[in-house]
């Protein structure tokens, strides 16, 4: 059934038009499902929240590629950098035994200084660390950490982020250099180096300057060193009957020690007693 416009019953076929007005595309609306495509974007289907979250997720992943590769970088900076300090210029060393009391006590933590010997000249006075020149240390009890606890720990060590392991070098004082003449009379007398004795301050509360007789004088490119702790280290004194009659071979030595950083309580510098040796001359 139709109404008197011919159009189908029931259907409002809208405003018909002005006189003279024209129907056009422009008067008809859109159907709602059509997707408004945005000027330059003709031919692309992808709605635009799509493309924004897509867009996101790529920039998140591109910053933690970045943020990945900075700390890689970061990371093995600081590796080869420390390596580069521990070899060149300074290392970390723990104590491990009492022969250096009361000027250094177990578990110290120090640091060594590796210009000494080198840019810098060795001196009476000097606490040194140097390799087991051989049979110094065959009767320390060594604790075995277990396998991955000591490959990590040699890992650390080789880099210089943990301190050296003690059953590989001692720590003493350098008492005589290449030349000097060495002696002590035994309990109750002094030490004396080139024929001067030495008040020694360093000495543990207690210690006594030797407690049996000797006589020796320093081989070339070699020192005599003894603990502060005299009567409980297993010094020069106590190797006389080994190559080199109780002296250490200068190239042993790894650095000397100038200062004391953990625990915290006995952070301190290592001074040298330059007054102690001020007196002696050099070895005739």
């Amino acid at each position: 059934m139709t109404d008197r416009h011919g159009d189908e019953f029931g259907l409002d076929p809208g405003p018909a038009p002005w006189p003279g007005q024209v129907a056009s595309a422009s008067t008809t609306p859109a159907p709602a499902t059509t997707p408004v495509v945005p000027f330059g974007q003709v031919g692309r289907t992808e709605p635009i929240q799509t493309r924004a979250r897509r867009h996101a997720v790529q920039k998140r992943r591109g910053g933690a590629g970045s943020l990945l590769r900075e700390t890689v970088i970061i990371l093995v900076s600081a590796i080869v950098l420390s390596l580069l300090v521990k070899t060149f210029l300074v290392q970390a060393f723990f104590i491990p035994s009492p022969s250096m009391h009361d000027t250094l006590i177990e578990h110290d933590r120090i640091l060594v200084s590796k210009l000494t010997p080198g840019p810098f000249d060795l001196r009476r006075g000097d606490i040194v660390v140097f390799r087991d020149p051989g049979g110094w240390l065959t009767n320390e009890v060594v604790v075995d950490p277990g396998p991955v606890r000591s490959g990590i720990n040699s890992a650390l060590t080789f880099i210089g982020l943990y301190p050296a392991d003690a059953n590989k070098h001692l720590v003493k004082r350098l008492i005589g250099l290449p030349g000097d003449h060495v002696t002590c009379a035994g309990p109750g007398g002094q030490l004396t180096v080139n024929g001067v004795a030495l008040d020694e301050p360093y000495l543990a509360a207690g210690a006594i300057p030797c407690e049996k007789p000797f006589d020796v004088t320093v081989p070339p490119k070699s020192m005599w060193v003894m603990g502060d702790n005299r009567q409980d280290s297993a010094d020069s004194r106590f190797h006389t009957g080994d190559p080199g009659g109780g002296s250490v071979p200068i190239s042993n030595v790894v650095g000397t020690a100038f200062v004391t950083v953990w625990p915290l309580e006995r952070f301190g510098v290592l001074h040298n007693p330059s007054s102690t040796f001020a007196g002696v001359p050099d070895p005739s």
